[in-house]
């Protein structure tokens, strides 16, 4: 099961997820929206893969490490977390709410679209 972390827990989910390796942030958006509103990395790594680019890139990401997939507002996000977690990743979540959540919950300067 996937579980769901909203923007304004991700921090905690991050540090419980410290034990199992540096964190990673999956931005599955596509470019042109990456453009038009991105978020900072803080306690993690920011890797930006659109969601149709996942699964021939998969070499890219650790199976080990705990990853929180990221879209708009969570429908992509999720799919890409069921689709990892059935490769066999170990820890992942989904960014519930997206990005959208992301500058309603963290940070305001984050453009809405």
């Amino acid at each position: 099961m996937i579980e769901h972390v909203h923007p304004s827990d991700l921090a905690a989910w991050l540090e419980k997820m410290k034990s199992f390796g540096q964190p990673v942030v999956i931005d599955v958006r596509e470019p042109h929206e990456l453009q038009t509103a991105s978020i900072k990395p803080a306690d993690f790594e920011l890797v930006c893969i659109p969601m149709g680019e996942i699964p021939p890139r998969l070499n890219e990401l650790d199976p080990a490490r705990p990853i929180a997939c990221l879209c708009h507002h969570g429908a992509r996000s999720q799919r890409v977390a069921e689709y990892l977690a059935g490769q066999g990743f170990g820890h992942v979540a989904n960014l519930t709410g997206g990005i959208n959540a992301w500058s309603i919950q963290i940070d305001p300067t984050v453009p809405r679209y």
